[in-house]
C-alpha cells in the first residue's frame, strides 16, 4: 500500500475506464482520463485509481482532516452496495494528500451519515501527469451476506475542482448525485469473499477537571467505559457500550434565534450516530443542489438522539449502557436501540427504546414499522409511547411518493395523539416539484422527536426549474434556479396559525459559488407572549405578518480567500430588522484553515423600548498535522452580554479507530454583567474544564 501502481496485479488486473460527466456537461466524456481497477484476497478489497491530469499542477487541496468535505477539492470517491439491493451502500472518499473520509447512506440518500467510521487504508502518489490511488478495504469493515451472490453495487466519482467538474464511471444524472445507489453498475466476481469473525472491543479511560461559570471550586473526575462491536451475521451488528463517555464531541455553536421555537442542534455524539439512517422516518431524497430550501424534518424529525442522554440545555445525563443491533436479516432491515440512564440533577433514570423494520418492494420502494418507548425506571406511569407505518414508493424512475402514519400514548392524554403526512416528490434535471400535507394531532407527544408545533395541519409546495442558458454560461452563470418553496400552517379548525413564503431565483455560477435573491412573506399567530431578547418586554399574544427581502450567496469555496453571506432588510414580527450574516474563509495550505463569521440584527418593534441588536461573532480554525493529527480550535463572543465561549480540540488517531483527545473549553464573562434583567453588576469567575480521553480499539 504507497499509492505506486506498479504491482504485478495492477498489471494484470482488468481496467474501466469511459467516465463521463454529470457537470458541467451531463453525458459528455470526462475532459480528464480516469481509470479504475478492482481486485481482493481473502481480507479486503483493494481499488486502484490512475487520475489523470493534463495540469497536474492545478490540482486543488484544502483540507486533509478526517472527514473532509470533499466540494471544494479535486477528490476520488467510490461507492459499494455491498447488498445488491441498489438503495443503500458506503462511500470512501481520498483526495491528492491521501485524506480520508468515509460515510453510510441510506435510502438513496434519505440519510447519509457522514459520522460512520470504517477500518480502511488508503495511499496516494502525485505523478507528471495527474495523481494515483491505492485503496484497501476490509471485508469486515463492510457488512454483507456472502450466501447471496456475488453481485455488488459500484460506482466511482472524481470531482475536478478548478473545472467545477464531476464525473461518473456509472453515469448519474446532474440531478442526482453518488448516493443514487439504484445508479451503480455492477461489481461481480467476488465469490468466496467473507467478512470472517468481526469483534471489536474499544475500551476508553477518561479524566478531567471542571469549574463551572461562576463557580470557586474545581472538580476533578475519572472515568472508563468500552463499545463492544460484534458481527453476528454478516448482515447484522451489535453494538454494546458501558457508561459511554461523549465530552470530546465537538461543540455546538451558538445560533441568533428570532423565532418563538426552540433551536434545533444535530447529533454530533459517535455512538448514536453510526448506522442512524436504519431509524430515519421522514423525507424523500433530495438533490444536493436544492438544500439551499429547508425539509420538512424541521416539523417532525421523528427519532431525535438529542434527546437521551442530554437535557434540554445540552447538559450530559449520564448513561448506563445501551445495546443496538443493526443490518439486514431474512430480507428485512432491522434497527434495534436501547439506552438505559441514570439518575442526575432534574432527570430520573429512564429506558429509551426503538425498533424499526424496514422491507425493500420493487424498484426503490419499500414499506416500513417503528415503535419507540421512552419509560421511566422509577414509576410505571411515566411512560411516551410512539408508533407508526411508513411507505416510500417510487414510480417512473423520478417520482417518489413518502408518507407516514403515527400513534403516540402518554399518560393524561386523551385524545388527537396522532400525526401523518404524505408527500409527492419529482426530481429532474430541469424541473423539480414537490407537494404535500402533514397534520399534527392536539394530543401529539413524542418525547424522542424534534418537532415544533402540535394541532396543527401544513400545506407544504417546492417548485423549481433549472435551465441553463448558454449566453449566459459564457458570461460565468452555469445555472438559473427561479423557485419557491411555500409553507402554509392552519389550525384543526382551518384558522391560519402561520405561513413562510420563499420566492427567489438563485444564479449558480461556474466556479462553484452561487448567489440568490428572494422575497419571504412570514405570518405567525402566537398563544402566549415570548421573549425574543433578554433586554425588552416579551412579543404579546396575536397575529403578526411580515415580509423579509433576502440576498444570500457564496464565492469559490476552492480559493485561497471565500465568503459566504447573508442580508435580510424588511420586517420582524411587529417591527422592522436589518440582519447581516458572513463567513470569511482563509486557506493558505491543506494543513491550515480559518474562518470568521458574524452574526449581526438590529431590531425595531413596534412596542415601547423595543430597539435591540444581537450580535454573535464566530472563530473557527483548524491545523492538521498530519492525516491522522489535528487540531480545532471554536470560540464565540455575544459582545451585547460580553461573553466568550471557546473550545479547543486536539486529536490524535494512533491506530486505526484509535484516539487521543485533549480538550479544553473556557466560558467567561469578559466585564461585569447583570445575570438577571436589571441586576446589579457582578464579576463573575470563569469557567474552565480540561478533558484528556484514550482510546484503544481492540480488534479480533
Amino acid at each position: 500500500m504507497d499509492g505506486v501502481l506498479d504491482d504485478q496485479i495492477w498489471r494484470d488486473a482488468p481496467t474501466s475506464s469511459d467516465f463521463v460527466q454529470s457537470e458541467p456537461q451531463e453525458g459528455a466524456a470526462a475532459s480528464e482520463r480516469t481509470v479504475v481497477q478492482v481486485a481482493f484476497d481473502d481480507n479486503a478489497l483493494y481499488i486502484a485509481a490512475y487520475l489523470h491530469d493534463s495540469a497536474p499542477d492545478a490540482l486543488i487541496v484544502n483540507d486533509i482532516r478526517k472527514d473532509f468535505k470533499e466540494d471544494n477539492q479535486d477528490s476520488f470517491e467510490v461507492l459499494l452496495d455491498t447488498f445488491g439491493d441498489r438503495r443503500n451502500g458506503y462511500i470512501f472518499i481520498t483526495n491528492p494528500e491521501g485524506a480520508r473520509s468515509d460515510r453510510q447512506v441510506a435510502n438513496e440518500g434519505r440519510e447519509i451519515n457522514t459520522s460512520w467510521d470504517a477500518m480502511w487504508e488508503v495511499r496516494t502518489q502525485r505523478v507528471a501527469d495527474g495523481w494515483t490511488v491505492e485503496m484497501a478495504i476490509p471485508f469486515r469493515a463492510l457488512r454483507f451476506d456472502p450466501t447471496a451472490g456475488d453481485a455488488w453495487g459500484i460506482n466511482f466519482s472524481r470531482r475536478i475542482r478548478r473545472k467545477n467538474e464531476i464525473d461518473f464511471w456509472s453515469p448519474v444524472p446532474r440531478a442526482y448525485n453518488l448516493a443514487r445507489v439504484s445508479l451503480a453498475g455492477d461489481l461481480t466476481g467476488l465469490s468466496g469473499a467473507t467478512g470472517g469473525r468481526d469483534l471489536r472491543i474499544k475500551p476508553y479511560v477518561a479524566a478531567s477537571t471542571l469549574r463551572e461559570t461562576g463557580g470557586t471550586d474545581f472538580r476533578q473526575n475519572a472515568d472508563v467505559g468500552a463499545d463492544l462491536k460484534y458481527g453476528v451475521t454478516p448482515g447484522l451488528t451489535l453494538d454494546l457500550t458501558a457508561n459511554p463517555d461523549f465530552a470530546q464531541a465537538e461543540a455546538d455553536e451558538q445560533q441568533v434565534n428570532l423565532t418563538q421555537f426552540s433551536q434545533f442542534f444535530p447529533e454530533k455524539r459517535e455512538f448514536f450516530l453510526e448506522n442512524s439512517g436504519i431509524f430515519y422516518v421522514g423525507d424523500a431524497a433530495r438533490n444536493n443542489r436544492t438544500t439551499l430550501a429547508p425539509t420538512a424534518d424541521e416539523d417532525l424529525l421523528l427519532f431525535f438522539s438529542r434527546r437521551i442522554g442530554l437535557d434540554g440545555s445540552g447538559h450530559e445525563i449520564p448513561i448506563l449502557g445501551g445495546a443496538r443491533l443493526t443490518g439486514r436479516v431474512a430480507g428485512m432491515t432491522v434497527g434495534l436501540l436501547d439506552i438505559q440512564t441514570r439518575d442526575a440533577p432534574g432527570a430520573v433514570a429512564t429506558n429509551f427504546s426503538v425498533l424499526r423494520l424496514r422491507r425493500n418492494l420493487f424498484e426503490g420502494s419499500d414499506i416500513g414499522v417503528i415503535a419507540m418507548n421512552k419509560q421511566s425506571t422509577r414509576s410505571g406511569d411515566n411512560y411516551n409511547r410512539v408508533y407508526g407505518v411508513d411507505a416510500n414508493f417510487r414510480f417512473f424512475g423520478r417520482i417518489d411518493w413518502n408518507s407516514y402514519a403515527l400513534r403516540t400514548d402518554t399518560p393524561g392524554i386523551e385524545s388527537g395523539q396522532y400525526a401523518w403526512r404524505s408527500t409527492l416528490n419529482r426530481e429532474g434535471n430541469f424541473l423539480h416539484v414537490k407537494g404535500g400535507a402533514m397534520q399534527l394531532g392536539d394530543g401529539f407527544n413524542d418525547e424522542m422527536g424534534y418537532y415544533r408545533r402540535t394541532g396543527v395541519r401544513k400545506w407544504m409546495v417546492d417548485l423549481g426549474v433549472r435551465p441553463r442558458p448558454a449566453a449566459l454560461q459564457r458570461r460565468g452563470v452555469r445555472e438559473l434556479h427561479p423557485h419557491i418553496v411555500w409553507n402554509y400552517y392552519e389550525d384543526l379548525n382551518g384558522q391560519m396559525v402561520g405561513k413562510n413564503l420563499h420566492t427567489g431565483n438563485t444564479f449558480f455560477l461556474n466556479n462553484g459559488g452561487y448567489v440568490e435573491f428572494s422575497a419571504n412573506p412570514r405570518f405567525e399567530r402566537i398563544k402566549a407572549p415570548f421573549r425574543i431578547n433578554r433586554d425588552i418586554d416579551p412579543i404579546p399574544a396575536g397575529s403578526y405578518g411580515w415580509t423579509e427581502w433576502q440576498v444570500r450567496g457564496q464565492t469559490d469555496a476552492s480559493r485561497l480567500i471565500s465568503a459566504s453571506f447573508t442580508g435580510i432588510a424588511g420586517g420582524l414580527w411587529s417591527g422592522s430588522q436589518r440582519t447581516v450574516q458572513g463567513t470569511v474563509t482563509v486557506r493558505p495550505s491543506f494543513r491550515f484553515n480559518m474562518a470568521v463569521g458574524l452574526q449581526r440584527t438590529d431590531a425595531e418593534l413596534d412596542q415601547p423600548d423595543a430597539s435591540f441588536t444581537s450580535t454573535l461573532v464566530t472563530t473557527r480554525a483548524n491545523y492538521s498535522f498530519t492525516t491522522n493529527m489535528f487540531l480545532d480550535a471554536l470560540s464565540q463572543y455575544d459582545p451585547e452580554r460580553h461573553l466568550l465561549n471557546a473550545n479547543v480540540r486536539f486529536n490524535l488517531i494512533h491506530h486505526p479507530l484509535s484516539d487521543l483527545f485533549l480538550v479544553y473549553n473556557e466560558q467567561r464573562f469578559t466585564s461585569p454583567v447583570a445575570l438577571q434583567p436589571g441586576g446589579p453588576l457582578q464579576s463573575v469567575a470563569p469557567g474552565r474544564s480540561v478533558i484528556l480521553k484514550f482510546t484503544q480499539m481492540l480488534a479480533f
